[in-house]
């Protein structure tokens, strides 16, 4: 999913942005009805329940762009979750060493208030920043095909070219410690110079609750940052900051274990993809195909 200086990122130094934060509570509330109404507005609708047991009901959403109102919500949301995230990465101190890989990747952990850890993965990848761009935001509704443990990623809107909301769905895997989940969330990417930042929150929807047979988890805030090595700026530099509530009932000590493993599992899968010709070439089309196990 970083040493990176906030400012430099989608707009954080605009003064504008900065003020934001500070809206008092009733315009939040406002805001928030109003995002409610656009929804209704829209005749978002549910699908029919499927009779399959471990079947992930569908909403029907617009096609249209969303409103003013509703796109500079999602914007914010997908803003504020990259700065709080490269805030996290930018402190140095309190960094523990968790898994260091024979082939260099790195994990470490940190504790935040409230006894909740977040996990840093760094690791150098053979790709341009452009491809990983490319793998990682604008075709992750392909990113199932690739890694296994996604049974679909879906875009239920496109706000602009740099933010989206999407609905995941996480596949039933053997040795998956945490079991199956879904996520809905705000991803926003921006472009800096020569790096790429990704950044994303959990959010609600009223058109699609969590559903029975499915825990929905939350993530975020959390970010990744792609910039290139140092050595060739045919490779680069891959940094992950994990931050996930799984929900349920699973004990602390057994999610501390399976989220930098699931770390450590998406990035090897992104290499064997990448290894493969996944990312996008100039012809434009995906060479890698579909990439289980």
């Amino acid at each position: 999913m970083l040493p990176a200086v906030v400012k430099l990122c989608c707009g954080i130094t605009y003064p504008h942005l900065r003020s934001m934060a500070g809206l008092q509570r009733a315009a939040v509330a406002v805001i928030g009805q109003e995002i409610s109404h656009l929804h209704r507005r829209e005749h978002i609708q549910h699908q029919a329940r499927s009779h399959t047991p471990r079947s992930f009901r569908q909403p029907s959403f617009s096609s249209a762009q969303p409103a003013r109102a509703e796109q500079w919500f999602y914007q914010k949301l997908g803003r504020d979750a990259m700065e709080t995230a490269l805030g996290m990465l930018q402190e140095r101190d309190g960094w523990k060493r968790e898994v260091t890989e024979s082939n260099g990747d790195l994990i470490c952990s940190k504790v935040l208030r409230g006894n909740k850890k977040v996990f840093r993965l760094e690791a150098v990848l053979d790709a341009t920043v452009d491809e990983l761009y490319d793998v990682l935001f604008l075709r992750l509704e392909e990113m199932h095909r690739w890694n296994p443990s996604i049974q679909q990623i879906r875009v239920l809107q496109r706000v602009g070219p740099e933010t989206v909301v999407t609905h995941e769905v996480s596949a039933e895997t053997a040795g998956n410690l945490i079991g199956q989940r879904d996520f809905l969330s705000v991803r926003h990417s921006c472009k800096h110079q020569s790096r790429v930042y990704l950044g994303g929150t959990a959010i609600q929807l009223e058109a699609l609750p969590p559903q029975s047979g499915f825990v929905r988890a939350e993530d975020g805030p959390t970010c990744i940052v792609i910039e290139p090595a140092d050595d060739s700026p045919s490779r680069s530099k891959f940094t992950w900051l994990l931050n996930m509530d799984v929900k349920g009932w699973l004990p602390k000590s057994l999610v501390n274990q399976a989220i930098p493993r699931a770390q450590l599992d998406f990035t090897r899968h992104l290499r064997r993809h990448l290894t493969a010709g996944g990312a996008l070439t100039a012809g434009g089309d995906l060479a890698g195909g579909a990439l289980r196990g």
